[in-house]
This record gives C-alpha cells, structure tokens and sequence, in this order.
C-alpha cells in the first residue's frame, strides 16, 4: 500500500502502511511533493530487544511491542468472566484520501475490533484526528481508553504546558522531555481552570518567533488526559484522550465509541506560528462568530462593546438602578447590555433558586420586558445569565425533583442516596436523565421564545465530581448531554448567541467553542492577571472569542488598583467590554472611557482578523504583543497593527533598550506612534519614570519592517502595571 502524504500550509503528515499497521513516519515541515522510498528509514534493531523493529503506529499498541501507552485499552465481557481480548493486532485494511482528509481502518477479526481513523490537514495547516472502535464481536466490549497520539522530531526536547486554578488560569510552565511518561489529568467532569489548552514540544528554548514547534489540543470538555510519553528507544509521542471512568464505555456487539478531536500544529516559527494555524481554522468556519445567514442578521457583524452587570449590581436588582446603568452604558458606546445573575425566583444570594428558570414576579411582577425594552430602545442588545447545568437544593425543582440530582449512587437523593459535596451551595442535574434534560431545554427555551434575548451568557460554576448516573460513572454521558442541549438550542434560536463561562475560565476548548460564540477567559478581571490569561488563552483562541472586560478601579478578586490606561489597553485586545458601575465614571476619566470605547470600535476589524504576534523580549518585565493585518497588501494610511507595550513589573535595568516590532511586511515602509495614554490624559503622568522619552515619542518614527523588526526601537521607561499602546501605519 502506498504511503499517505497530506501537505498543507509548510506542514506534510506522512504514513506509511510498510509494517502491516498505520505509522506515521513524519510530522513537521513540508516535504514537497515527491517522498523518496521510505525503506531508507528502517530502523536499527537493538541487542536484547524485540528482534523486529517496531512502528510508531498511529495506534500505538502492545502486540506490535510498543513499550509506551497504548493507543486502546480495553477487553471483552462474556458470561464467563471480563478480560479477554485484550489485547489486539490491528492491520490496516483500507486506506483513502481525498483532498487534505484521509480515512484510514485496521481491524483485528480474531479479537472482533476495528478501529477507523479521521485525518484533516486543514488549509492553514491544522491537523484534525480522531478515532472511533467498533465492536465487531458477539458480546460486549468495554473500552477503557482510545488514545489520538503523534509523534515528534527527536530535536523536541522541551515540554510547555498551561496550568492554573480560579481566576489565574493558563499558566505556562516548561520542563524538559525525558524518558518516562508526563501526564495531565482533568478529573473536573469540565475541562478545568488548570487544564493545558495547549501541549506543546519544542526545541531547545523555543519562543514566541523562534523554534520548532509540535502541539496538540484535545476539543473535549469532561474529564481528559493529555501526555508526552517517551520510550527508551528516544521517541516521543505526544496526545491526548478522554478520561474515561470505571465501566463507563461499554460497546455492545455492532456499537462504537468516537474520540474527541486530537487537533495538532507544527511550526518552524516558534509559538506564533502554532496560533496562526489554529486561528485560520477558527475563522475559515462558516458559523465563526458572525451570524449565519439564515438568521438574517447583518452579515459581518462586528464583535460589540458589552457592559456585564455583575461588579456593578450582583445580585441587587432593581429595576431604575438597571436602567440607569443602561444609560450610562449607552452613552459610552455600549452596544450589548448583559443581566447577570440575580433574576430568577429565590435567587438573592448564590444559595437558592439554581434550576427554577423562572423569572422573579417580586423582582419583575412586568417580567423582563421593561429593562428589555429599555436597553433595546437605547440601541442595545440584550443578554442574560444562565447556568442550566447546575441546581441549588433550596429549590422548588429540587423539591420537586430529587431524583434529578447527579448522585454516585443507584439509590437517588429522595430515597437517602448519598450526593456529593457541595460547591458553591450547588450540585449538579443529571442530563443524561432524559425527563431533566428536557426541563431544561424547555424553560431555556422558553426564555429565549418569550423574550428578546440576544445572548446568552452561559455559566458553569462547579466541578463534575463523584458524578454518576443510576450508579455508574457518567462524566461521558454528561458531557455530550450537554453539547446536546447547547446544539438544540442554537438550531431553535439560531440568532441568540452564546457564551461558555465555567467559574470564568474553566470551560475553555474546542468542543465548547463549537457550539458557542464566546467564553470567558477568567473571573479575574485584574489587568495585571489577565495579561498573562489572555496571552495563552489566545495561543490557541482568537481574540474576538475571548471576553475581556475594564473592571473597576481597585479588582473585585485581588484588590489590586489599576489606572484605567492599564485595563482598558489590557481589554482592547480580546472581545471587548466593561464590568463596572460606570454610572460612577465622570469627568475626564468618563471622556477617557468614551474614546476607548471608540478605539476599540475604530479597531475592532484588525484586532479580530489579524495575526496575533508576541515579541521575543529578554526581559521578563517587559511585555510586546499586538495584531498584524493578515496578508502583506496593506493600503497606505491604513493600519498595519497595534501593539501594546506593558511592564509587569520592575526591571533590574535602567532602560528597557531597544525592542523589535514583529509580524510586519520586511520590505515595507511604515509610520509607529504612541497613540494611548497620550499627553493630556490623566493617566499619562503615570505611566512613565523618565527624564526625557525616546526621540520617537513625541513625533514618531518611520522605518522599514526589516528595521522594526531587526532593530527595534528603544522603549520608554514604563511604571511598573502599566501600559502604552502603539498604532503602525502602513506608508
């Protein structure tokens, strides 16, 4: 059988079918159109060893004696016991292409498996894998893991992975890749606030510009594990799976079980190369954040200013004090106005009320309808808060419905079962029941049919822990539950969109982000922390899906005070927005508010369209990143990007030096210029600890790409937590 070769974008995926099985004999930089005979890769066999060489199979597994994790684990049950069959030798037995996508099937017929594989080389050179095992025999199957795994050049020899907990999530940290097995696992029932949504292998001190890159990303949103597995041979895989509990998968005779997508990225280009491949896949799907077109909402719609009521109101609602703050909103330039939680029946603290997805007659003996109508007539959309997963036991649902609480027991909650641990004074509705699934889908429903609701932030608030259903393990169930009642409401109300909010950032993948519109990165809207959450959320997730917010002046989570410079430069560079009281914005802060509203709005189109860059800066108390206009045609006098210059801290030096603008057109010429906080602003007497600025400062400079991003240019002495925001225009 020939090899498989898809090429796309400067990456080539090779496999060849030599030994009987599928492997992936490359992964990484194009190889151009003409592979030569791939015999001239037939490994050495060592002394005492396997007296064969063994495949890197695209299923790893044990009967080709691969010493690493297997691909599946899992065994048959029969009358007479479990076990058996537990170990199987797949062979390839088809093989097809067409395009950039592959289909590849191995079989065993003595243990009764197949398992088929889906590959995409996407345009942008994004990998798309998946697996789905069949149970070919005459009795049940039961699977305790189906692994996507791919492997990486033996030049890989540095690991970085995010981690985190509440409101400082994706944190990177590195090691370097040695023998053995580095696991992460996410035993949340959601994908978790320390969760890695991005893993990635590189060469030695690969950054933001420079270095070999392989990552992977697994889209799924329950429990998971992703690894880098070396063996003693050298090699490297690295992948990710579904995290299955016990008994969980079972696959009667004929049944099947699908992973999630493993997607993947190769980059000669460091980091930066990695996001522009999983950023042209975000934007080239039909559905990417603009409306689709049967919806009949305006095409290329752009990503609108949003006020979110929470650290204004919490849960004080009162009808005048929302529509002054709608207002208020309105005269800034907000275009999206977002009730939060608070609204429904019993809900005056976090408490009561979860799952009566009623709206309060005490509260709003009219319904929503007067704010609605309030904030629609002032040019606004309008947005509401939900949390349909989650339930409170002072509920009248509850009350109604103990049996539909997720319990780990057969024996449900009106019967004396034990249920687990409180989080937030909340557990957990059981959607795998069908009878609970359908409540909520109805009451959400009928909020969305009897309201004019344009968004929905959808909210999250605890761990998937000892979760079962009728006594047995359902994370899985729950899961696709859930993708259920998010696709079926999206098909009823396909004008509504949707937010994925999880405790802020604990529900943040690509199994979300396709059935959502947005997620919010961190409940933390501490500018300080969220420039470090917002730089690895965007890794992987472009800047018009993630909400980022101005927060009050002194943080709501850390009590840290920032100048409003510092914040708003902060959220320019994400899905823009304000969580704050902003009646209390007035005088010149309210003008400075107003015209970031209007950067942002003059903006908006390159920040979520262009290429996100990060500059390789060797001090860590300097940050430059921004957005680059895709593409090298760029008009004169338009522009090119916006960077944004931001000291996290301290330096051990005197000056910052000079520091490369990257992501521009080497050969073409353009004017940079400091364009916020500008002098006359009251936070520019802050920002800065200097003498004299750069000569540039005050005029601006002209230079070539090359020059900018060779050369640089020298920086101004910035006051620890703030920030300087610079426009480049094309020449």
């Amino acid at each position: 059988m020939d090899p498989l070769h898809l090429r796309s974008a400067g990456t080539s995926l090779v496999i060849s079918f030599d030994s009987g099985e599928a492997e992936v004999i490359h992964w990484g930089a194009d190889l151009g159109a003409t592979l030569p005979d791939l015999a001239i890769l037939t490994s050495p066999v060592p002394h005492s060893a396997i007296d064969a060489r063994v495949p890197a199979g695209l299923l790893p597994q044990a009967s080709s004696s691969w010493r690493g994790r297997p691909a599946l684990r899992g065994s048959r049950i029969t009358d007479g016991g479990s076990g058996l069959d537990f170990s199987s030798r797949l062979r390839t037995t088809s093989a097809t292409s067409e395009g950039s996508s592959a289909r590849i099937v191995q079989a065993d017929a003595d243990t009764g498996i197949s398992v088929s594989s889906n590959l995409t080389l996407h345009d942008g050179g994004l990998l798309e894998l998946r697996h789905t095992v069949t149970n070919e025999g005459t009795t049940p199957f039961q699977v305790d893991e189906l692994a996507t795994v791919l492997p990486v050049a033996p030049d890989a020899v540095e690991l970085l992975d995010l981690t985190g907990r509440w409101c400082r999530e994706r944190h990177p940290q590195r090691r370097a890749i040695q023998q053995g097995t580095w696991v992460r696992t996410g035993r949340h029932g959601r994908t978790g606030h320390d969760s890695s949504l991005l893993f990635a292998a590189g060469t030695p001190g690969f950054g933001n510009r420079h270095g070999k890159v392989w990552a992977t990303h697994l889209a799924w949103s329950g429990n998971h594990e992703q690894f880098a597995d070396t063996i003693g041979d050298g090699r490297t895989m690295i992948g990710g799976s579904e995290l299955l509990g016990p008994a969980e998968v079972v696959l009667a005779p004929g049944g099947s079980y699908t992973t999630p997508a493993l997607f993947a990225a190769y980059s000669e280009s460091g980091l930066d190369g990695i996001t522009d491949a999983f950023y042209s896949w975000f934007r080239s799907r039909p559905h990417h954040v603009l409306p689709a077109a049967s919806t009949g909402l305006p095409a290329g719609k752009p990503r609108p200013v949003v006020l979110n009521t929470w650290e204004a109101v919490y849960f004080d609602h009162n009808l005048d004090t929302l529509i002054e703050l709608a207002e208020s909103a309105a005269d800034l330039g907000v275009e999206r106005f977002v009730l939060d939680d608070g609204w429904f029946r019993g809900r005056r603290n976090d408490q009561a009320g979860l799952g009566d997805w009623y709206v309060d007659e005490t509260l709003w003996p009219n319904g929503l309808t007067p704010l609605i109508e309030a904030v629609t007539s002032r040019g606004m959309e309008f947005g509401l808060w939900v949390e349909p997963e989650m339930v409170n036991l002072d509920s009248d649902i509850a009350r109604a419905h103990p049996d539909w609480i997720v319990g780990p027991s057969a024996i449900q909650h009106k019967d004396g079962g034990r249920l687990p641990l409180e989080w937030r004074n909340q557990h957990i509705i059981d959607l795998v029941n069908p009878e609970a699934w359908q409540y909520i889908y109805d009451r959400i429903d009928a909020l969305l049919a009897g309201n004019n609701i344009s968004y929905l932030k959808w909210d999250q608030n605890r761990d998937l822990l000892e979760h079962g259903h009728a006594g047995r393990s359902s994370v899985h169930e729950q899961t696709l539950a859930a993708y259920r009642l998010f696709d079926e409401l999206r098909k009823a109300h396909p004008g509504v969109e949707i937010e994925s909010c999880s405790s802020g950032g604990a529900r943040v993948d690509l199994g979300i982000l396709e059935r959502t519109d947005r997620i919010w990165g961190s409940d933390c809207n501490d500018a300080l922390e969220r420039q470090t959450i917002q730089r690895w959320t965007g890794a992987v997730v472009p800047p018009e899906l993630v909400g980022s917010h101005i927060g009050p002046t002194t943080s709501h989570t850390t009590a840290r005070t920032h100048d409003l410079s510092f914040r708003a430069i902060t959220a320019l560079f994400g899905h823009f927005g304000m969580e704050w009281d902003v009646r209390s914005v007035q005088g010149e802060e309210r003008e400075e508010l107003r015209r970031l509203v209007g950067l942002y709005k003059e903006h908006r189109d390159l920040i979520h369209s262009g290429r996100r860059v990060h500059a390789d800066v060797a001090s860590d108390a300097l940050l430059l990143h921004g957005v680059a206009a895709a593409g090298t045609t760029v008009a004169e006098g338009t522009t090119a990007a916006l960077f944004a210059l931001v000291s996290p801290r301290t330096s051990a030096a005197e000056e910052p030096g000079r520091v490369g603008l990257p992501g521009l057109d080497a050969e073409r010429s353009y004017r940079v210029e400091a364009i916020f906080p500008a002098p006359g602003d009251a936070d520019y007497v802050h920002t800065f600890t200097q003498v004299q600025p750069p000569a540039w400062l005050s005029d601006g400079a002209a230079a070539s790409g090359r020059f900018l991003a060779e050369v640089g240019l020298p920086m101004p002495i910035l006051n620890p937590e703030h920030a300087l925001l610079l426009k480049v225009t094309a020449l």
